[in-house]
């Protein structure tokens, strides 16, 4: 017997259902083997717990959020050799014999169904569910994993791993543990969000071309359904499970400067001065390890950092916030005061005999916090105020997958966390560690000022990250393939529900080189996460690092991106609304186009902007694909009619951005940092298109920094346009204004054929206006009401 078999012999499967009963809103199925529980969350989302013999537990990780939510109103109908349970729009087929599970629509179609005859099943701890895969089913989601858009024909682990070798598409698993699964056939879509945090792997027809399959090595099998239609239904879905992004403040969208490390003190406040010197805008300057105390944690060297609070203030005058990177790890010495404080109150991990759990990190050798117990994130979360009180203004968490320097690169698995009375092992907790360190630290921020919105940058995370934190993709390299592998992992974080995410700028190891830099920059430029950063011992690779003729185009790009600050904070409010991602794979704005299922070069930054970036060296032009509808090329406002190729010429100065016709876009005007001055007047683009009669925009404003628009004070502003026969007409309504924000709008509309006679403000005629070169400029105040456009 051949060994494929052998593995599969050993799991026993669910076979026959024996009865079944229904209380409240979970249906019960009592089955040979055991219990399997389908929970109804919504008419569209159903739980799945497998109970193997009498184990059934329907606890839920801390990565969820929907203790309120739950659906009644199914109806179960009972035929001969199936059970069919209806709710508004799903229709359930349980198989009586050879039990699985098959999902339809109302109109009786296929959505997905598991593999008969070995749909749920155990062998001792590990746990499986088989999955029916169809042809030219595509795959989206799963986190931070490399390779092409479309994960099918690969396994993927999940497992938070500090992964130093190269990523490429063989590299896995890394830093972020999401899983998530976004399933896509025949325009119909579907999420698996698997909620177990063992280490799991997802088989997406990798050992079977005809079948896909989760796996978990503890726990048990329960994952949600979540039933679409489309891609952005199952997405707004998952963020009711798992929780919507948090609202970042406004300077966290601008540019950030890190390397590992800047040091001493001068060498800090001479970057930000080459920066306002240079005209570049930046918002944010990092440090990493080297600012503290033979690193440890809540600590700064004295020595190379003599003003170490003097010279955050400087920084802050100058537009600055400072953000300070924090490990898990503790030193291990009786000293050290985070030492005495944890070992007196318990709040280390341990083996169950009792024995401090130590490893080496940074520091030496370490302990580190059980932050499953609320007592220790508590700790956790009053400790943030030894650094936030030198005026830092955002954390950036590092090494907490957790990283050792061991063989196994992490915490012993058998070291056992507290959990608040529900212990268990790391085996358990490991993919969680990083999660309930970031809740912790977003607690002590707020604790600390509960008047500013947290920022946190993490490297590891789980499922429901995007509550507490941004993520970036941990170290990459500064080659043209880590370039081009940006694109797919930040679109699939995007579709993970993690819509703040980013990439190093230039590459973290090795040395970059002024063409990839500059290249890296045009891309960066419309992530959510602007960051450029680099290791010890490379090349510098600040904006001006390599001469004039580089520095003048990264700084352009730089100025372009604070241009759009307004527009990516706009997907950002939506973001929180709906847990819709910042950037997007086409196949989000565009489900019905083959073309883009596995476009991977590719992205949307929200619903308008279409960016294709240059990911090769000396590469003077490119292909771009351009989807139904027309386009304008942001550069020079040619239009391209959608539904083909084009090649579009890229010298080193040209990223190709094109913008769908009949957008709506805000610009800001130039900015050294966000918070330079308060902006009154912002330019308002309309991207007129002949096929495109309407279409509006939600302009969001608030103060950018508090929770202020918690208590209503925002503005909520509808800008709509309606071309007639013999006019345009523009309606501005305010759905919700209690901000004092934008005061003057310059509007700018493009593919004006002809000069028109005359502009009426609420009925009132416009004398200042300007029309040429088919693009018609005027200026009016922000609370108008009607603007008509007469011909």
């Amino acid at each position: 017997m051949d060994k494929k078999h052998k593995k599969e012999e050993e799991y026993k499967y669910f076979t026959s259902l024996l009865n079944y009963h229904q209380d409240d809103n979970i249906l019960y199925l009592q089955l040979v083997e055991g219990t399997i529980a389908l929970e109804f969350i919504t008419a569209d989302i159903v739980r799945i717990v497998m109970g193997k013999k009498d184990e059934l537990s329907l606890k839920r990780t801390v990565a969820m959020v929907i203790d309120e939510l739950k659906y009644i109103d199914f109806v179960i109908k009972e035929e001969e050799n199936y059970l069919e349970i209806n709710t508004e729009s799903l229709q359930i087929k349980i198989n009586k014999e050879n039990f699985r599970l098959s999902f339809y629509d109302q109109l009786g179609q296929l959505i997905h169904q598991d593999k008969v005859k070995k749909a749920i099943g155990w062998s001792k701890t590990s746990v499986v569910v088989h999955k029916e895969l169809r042809k030219g089913e595509r795959f989206y989601g799963l986190g931070e994993k490399t390779g092409w858009l479309d994960k099918k024909h690969r396994e993927y682990t999940m497992w938070n791993t500090d992964n130093y070798n190269s990523h490429n598409a063989s590299v896995d698993p890394l830093y972020q543990s999401i899983p998530f699964l976004l399933g896509y056939h025949a325009k119909k879509a579907y999420g698996i969000y698997l909620d177990n945090s063992y280490l799991s792997k997802f088989d997406l027809g990798y050992t079977e071309q005809q079948e896909f399959s989760i796996l978990a090595e503890g726990g048990t099998i329960d994952y949600y359904f979540i039933n679409g239609p489309d891609l952005k239904d199952v997405l707004k879905k998952y963020s009711n499970l798992t929780g919507k992004p948090f609202f970042p403040p406004k300077w966290s969208l601008g540019f950030h400067q890190s390397r590992y490390s800047y040091y001493p003190e001068d060498k800090v406040l001479e970057l930000a001065d080459n920066f306002r010197r240079k005209d570049i805008p930046c918002d944010v300057i990092h440090l990493d390890i080297h600012y503290m105390d033979e690193y440890q944690i809540f600590t700064w060297d004295e020595a190379r950092f003599p003003e170490f609070k003097g010279m955050i203030n400087q920084l802050e005058a100058s537009g600055f916030k400072t953000i300070t990177i924090i490990d898990p790890g503790i030193k291990k010495d009786v000293r050290n005061k985070l030492y005495q404080e944890g070992i007196t109150n318990d709040y280390f991990c341990k083996y169950i005999e009792g024995d401090l759990f130590t490893g080496d990190v940074w520091p030496g050798e370490c302990v580190f916090p059980d932050f499953t117990q609320e007592k220790v994130r508590n700790w956790w979360a009053d400790k943030q105020r030894i650094i936030l009180d030198q005026g830092v203004k955002g954390i950036w968490n590092d090494m907490n997958e957790p990283a050792v320097f061991n063989e196994s690169l992490t915490m012993d698995i058998d070291v056992l966390h507290k959990n608040d009375g529900d212990a268990g092992t790391h085996r358990r907790f490991h993919n969680l560690y990083a999660l309930l360190e970031n809740m912790a630290t977003y607690q002590g921020m707020i604790r600390n000022n509960p008047e500013e919105r947290p920022f946190i940058l993490t490297r590891a995370g789980f499922a429901g990250i995007q509550r507490y934190a941004a993520v970036w993709t941990g170290d990459n390299r500064s080659i043209w393939e880590h370039l081009e592998l940006a694109m797919p992992m930040l679109m699939n974080l995007g579709m993970s529900g993690v819509a703040f995410c980013g990439v190093d700028i230039g590459g973290f190891g090795d040395n970059t080189n002024p063409e990839l830099l500059t290249r890296w920059m045009q891309l960066g430029t419309f992530m959510p996460f602007c960051r450029n950063h680099t290791a010890v011992g490379t090349k510098e690779q600040e904006p001006w690092a390599f001469g004039e003729k580089y520095e003048k185009i990264i700084k352009d790009y730089i100025k372009l991106r604070y241009r759009f600050l307004d527009y990516l904070y706009n997907l950002f409010y939506q973001a929180t609304e709906t847990g819709l991602a910042i950037i997007r794979p086409l196949i989000l704005e565009f489900p019905e186009d083959k073309q883009v299922e596995n476009m991977s070069d590719q992205f949307m930054v929200g619903e308008s902007l279409l960016i294709a970036p240059v990911y090769k060296p000396d590469a003077k032009e490119r292909l771009v694909y351009l989807p139904e509808g027309n386009w304008y090329d942001f550069w020079s406002n040619k239009q391209y009619e959608g539904g083909q190729r084009i090649i579009v010429s890229t010298p080193l100065e040209k990223m190709p951005i094109f913008i769908k016709a009949g957008s709506i876009i805000p610009l800001l005007p130039p900015l050294n940092y966000v918070d330079e001055k308060k902006i009154e007047n912002i330019e308002i683009n309309i991207y007129l298109d002949h096929e495109v009669d309407t279409n509006s925009f939600l302009l969001y404003e608030d103060d950018g920094h508090s929770f202020n628009y918690k208590a209503g004070k925002y503005n909520l502003t509808e800008i709509k346009y309606s071309v007639l026969n013999d006019r345009i007409k523009i309606k501005l309504e305010d759905f919700h204004l209690e901000y004092t924000g934008y005061q003057k709008y310059e509007f700018i509309l493009k593919n004006i054929s002809h000069q028109p006679e005359k502009l009426m403000v609420d009925d009132v005629e416009l004398a200042d206006w300007d029309y040429q070169l088919d693009k018609l400029k005027f200026k009016v105040a922000s609370d108008i009401n009607i603007l008509e456009i007469m011909f």
